[in-house]
């Protein structure tokens, strides 16, 4: 029956789905004055929650991402740090520990104004550490994406 279980969504997915929908119903019960600094709060906490070298990556986006945008609102989306603009997310961390994969990911949404003229490119990036010219491009592709 591997076959069975193969076409189905796995675990983590159905996980990740829980926490988005547990994550929107927490939304809907808070007042509208509670729901920036709540949703801010429960960013923190999840970040808080990660491994420490998933933790050290994201707290570092986390202050980089609220620093070059400040009009980008942190919020849970599929459990993980995001940024939206309007209710929309912008930009996100996916843990590889949660995840289990081999490595973090920072990404764009379509929401992100990153085209560019040649046709072609990224919108998700492998975070294994931010060195200084890694935080350099995030806050330029940061920049770009709320431009």
């Amino acid at each position: 029956m591997s076959d069975e279980k193969s076409a189905g969504f796995s675990e983590q997915e159905r996980a990740a789905m829980k926490e988005r929908a547990a994550e929107l119903k927490k939304q809907s019960s808070r007042g509208r004055g509670d729901k920036a600094a709540a949703a801010e709060l429960d960013v923190l906490s999840k970040i808080a929650e990660m491994e420490p070298s998933d933790r050290a990556v994201a707290e570092r986006i986390h202050a980089i991402v609220t620093s070059t945008a400040p009009d980008l609102a942190p919020k849970l989306w599929y459990g993980q740090p995001a940024y939206a603009r309007k209710g929309k997310v912008v930009c996100f961390f996916r843990s590889g520990n949660v995840d289990k994969e081999r490595y973090s990911s920072f990404g764009f949404t379509t929401e992100a104004n990153l085209d560019d003229l040649s046709g072609l490119w990224p919108t998700s990036y492998a975070v294994t550490e931010l060195t200084e010219k890694a935080e350099e491009t995030l806050t330029a592709l940061i920049k770009q994406a709320v431009s």
